[in-house]
């Protein structure tokens, strides 16, 4: 089973390492994940508006709540989509994921990109094969337009995905109001020491996305790493609780995503590594090769839109409004 553990975020409440991700879940798989997650154990549910699904997860969660676990013992985060970054259109989105979600508030609420669309075309306003991206409004307008979020008792803390050091701080100098978690990929292949570092220092938590890396690419499964391997057979666990407990080490909440229940109950059953492959599994990165495998200017639609300043993106036209 999971060890339980909590961490403890900068406004003082917990939240449950382990976590339940819901990204690239195909329609009518994430109803029985999430139930099968929440009898399992999982108490930390990543939900998000654009995908598509938190409908699903509202019927999950009148199975479970309260014949499995009371709301009030759930953590459960959603993210703002971009196409409703202009302030006046945050609150109801908001309202919009609560009514999906039939619950009456969320514990963690994220703005789930640096990245704004323009608002009343859906979720991807399109103009060819570009997404219609919004210069006007900036990070900082729907950050603030966020923070008042805290006082309609709609959501228990803030936060941010996505974003980077200069983001970062940019809306912290701008509000005064720091983001209580920063929600970001993170494996063996994108590291991220700097704003790792930068996160402990102004108490920002870092939860993990993709833990396990990604395939939509076509580069080597980290599961299928000889390093992830032999770290497996050594404490008896799967390459995926390997890779799960990397992120562990580092600090991170961890959201692994499965719609299969053995792997959703395995994900859960922890292992522990200890110095010597937790420092053999961060030098994959650094010996094989830095691959950050989720970048918008690679999407279709494309994000005409400089977020992390990977080579693949500075021949984007816009960067990110701060």
């Amino acid at each position: 089973m999971s060890f339980g553990k909590t961490i403890t975020l900068n406004t003082g409440r917990k939240i449950p390492q382990i976590g339940l991700g819901t990204w690239l879940s195909k329609p009518n798989e994430v109803e029985d994940a999430v139930e099968i997650a929440v009898r399992s154990g999982y108490r930390h549910l990543d939900l998000a508006r654009v995908y598509e699904n938190q409908d699903e997860v509202g019927r999950a969660l009148k199975k479970v709540i309260p014949s499995v676990v009371r709301r009030e013992e759930l953590f459960i985060t959603s993210k703002l989509w971009n196409s409703a970054h202009q302030p006046d259109q945050v609150e109801p989105a908001l309202d919009e994921t609560l009514q999906q979600l039939g619950i009456d508030y969320l514990d963690l609420y994220l703005v789930h990109w640096p990245v704004a669309f323009e608002s009343g075309n859906g979720l991807f306003p399109t103009e060819g094969d570009m997404a219609r991206l919004d210069m006007k409004t900036s990070l900082v307008d729907t950050w603030s337009a966020m923070i008042k979020l805290l006082g309609t008792g709609k959501v228990r803390d803030i936060g941010v995905s996505n974003c980077t050091i200069p983001q970062l701080q940019g809306i912290i100098d701008a509000t005064g109001v720091v983001p209580v978690v920063n929600q970001i990929e993170a494996h063996p292949y994108l590291v991220q020491d700097d704003l790792a570092a930068y996160c402990k220092e102004k108490n920002i938590h870092l939860t993990a996305y993709s833990p396990l890396g990604n395939n939509m690419v076509g580069l080597p499964l980290l599961t299928e790493h000889a390093v992830v391997k032999e770290a497996a057979k050594k404490l008896g666990a799967s390459p995926a609780q390997v890779l799960i407990a990397w992120g562990v080490y580092r600090g991170y909440s961890v959201i692994p995503k499965s719609v299969h229940e053995e792997r959703i109950i395995s994900n859960f059953h922890q292992t522990e590594l200890n110095k010597e492959y937790y420092e053999k599994i961060t030098s994959i990165g650094v010996k094989d090769r830095k691959s950050r495998f989720n970048i918008p200017i690679t999407y279709s639609p494309k994000w005409d839109i400089n977020v992390f300043d990977e080579p693949i993106e500075r021949t984007a036209t816009h960067k990110v409004k701060i």
